[in-house]
């Protein structure tokens, strides 16, 4: 679901009837511009690498970089284990790279469990940008081209005279909002 950009939004901007494209295909493709930048904004989100069952009830997830994480945060963990994975509360602070978590049913166990590929443990999602206006146009703007992609009759897309114009996605995606969104970019992400 679009955190920060709606339906409707993108309609007016894309100039197209909701009788056309319904708000579901429209949202699909706003989801999709949010994950593309979302990963480059600061949202205190890290990989998870290994995790163990301290107990029935705990959980400690090691992580690959520092996290900014404290004691009694809500923690949304994906790709981990089924135990962990969703929303969990932070209980201790081993160390900058370790933290435990309440869980259910678990068999504790001593040797960490690599998490092959890396999961994931976020603090925040990207309502912490919302009214961040350039954030907000560099969605609008990932979004018009993946809605033109869509479109791109072999490999080209059509201007609004009808005349066609070099299909725009692809790695450069990103580059063109960099300016957008500099001021929010994680230091640790993969864009520069």
């Amino acid at each position: 679901m679009p955190v920060l950009v709606s339906a409707a939004e993108l309609r007016a901007v894309l100039g197209v009837s909701s009788s056309l494209y319904n708000d579901a295909a429209l949202e699909a493709i706003i989801d999709t511009a949010e994950d593309a930048i979302g990963d480059f904004l600061t949202q205190w989100k890290v990989d998870v690498d290994a995790h163990r069952y301290e107990s029935a009830t705990v959980a400690i997830i090691h992580i690959t970089r520092p996290h900014k994480f404290y004691v009694g945060q809500q923690i949304t963990h994906s790709g981990v284990e089924t135990r962990i994975n969703g929303t969990k509360t932070v209980t201790v602070i081993v160390d900058s790279y370790t933290y435990k978590i309440g869980v259910t049913g678990a068999t504790a166990h001593q040797d960490f469990n690599a998490t092959i590929p890396n999961g994931i443990a976020a603090a925040n999602d990207l309502s912490q940008y919302n009214n961040v206006k350039a954030v907000e146009e560099a969605v609008l703007q990932i979004s018009i081209d993946v809605f033109q992609s869509r479109l791109a009759a072999g490999g080209t897309q059509q201007a609004l005279d009808y005349t066609p114009a070099p299909y725009r996605m692809g790695r450069t995606l990103l580059y063109k909002i960099t300016g957008l969104i500099s001021k929010y970019i994680d230091s640790n992400s993969q864009v520069g």
